[in-house]
């Protein structure tokens, strides 16, 4: 476990910091990996026909930092994967900026794939990462289509606490490797465990 957190480069990033994706590619690059997976999630100028400007991110830094190296771990036991690192601004982040990046490297391509589309899922449904989006004619804080979804997968067992989902339940991945790419599924099992992260609040 040590190993892998020393291979894991996780960074929220502070108000008005551009996310170096160099810096994240290199971190994840190594002579035994065939494939280096990445997601960069980008602000768009429109939503629904409305002109935005920018979107606004706000996060509970600690809680954060510790739901996406769950996540990483829980990423780690379904793929084979070498190096994962995961970067997020808070702050403002104006139309064509990245507001986050994820880069997995592994041996072979579909482990890579997979375990990239895995993360940025995870963290949109449940790290306490919260979106504003700022258009021409006004703003509004925003839920993630992921953190709507999980909401209602949990029901009844997820208390709403100042704004974000808390659970005691932890995720695991279904065995889909020979589903092909990005065939990944989430499903919830309550193991009592306080440590684990499960329900954000508008996502990243």
């Amino acid at each position: 476990m040590a190993n892998d957190n020393e291979k894991n480069l996780i960074e929220i990033l502070e108000e008005n910091l551009e996310i170096d994706i160099g810096k994240y590619i290199k971190f994840v690059q190594a002579p035994q990996c065939g494939a280096i997976a990445t997601f960069s999630g980008t602000t768009r100028d429109t939503f629904q026909g409305k002109t935005v400007l920018e979107l606004r991110y706000e996060a509970y830094v600690p809680m954060a930092i510790r739901c996406i190296k769950s996540i990483c771990s829980s990423a780690r036991s379904a793929w084979n994967l070498d190096s994962v690192a995961v970067a997020h601004r808070l702050g403002p982040v104006p139309v064509g900026e990245s507001s986050v990046f994820i880069a997995v490297s592994s041996v072979h391509r579909a482990d890579a794939l997979d375990a990239c589309k895995f993360l940025i899922d995870e963290i949109k449904a449940s790290v306490p990462i919260w979106k504003k989006e700022v258009y021409a004619n006004g703003e509004v804080w925003k839920e993630n289509s992921e953190f709507l979804e999980r909401r209602l997968e949990l029901g009844k067992s997820v208390e709403v606490v100042a704004g974000r989902v808390c659970s005691g339940r932890k995720l695991e991945v279904d065995e889909h490797r020979k589903k092909g790419c990005c065939a990944g599924k989430v499903k919830v099992e309550d193991n009592g465990s306080t440590d684990s992260c499960n329900g954000g609040g508008l996502g990243g």
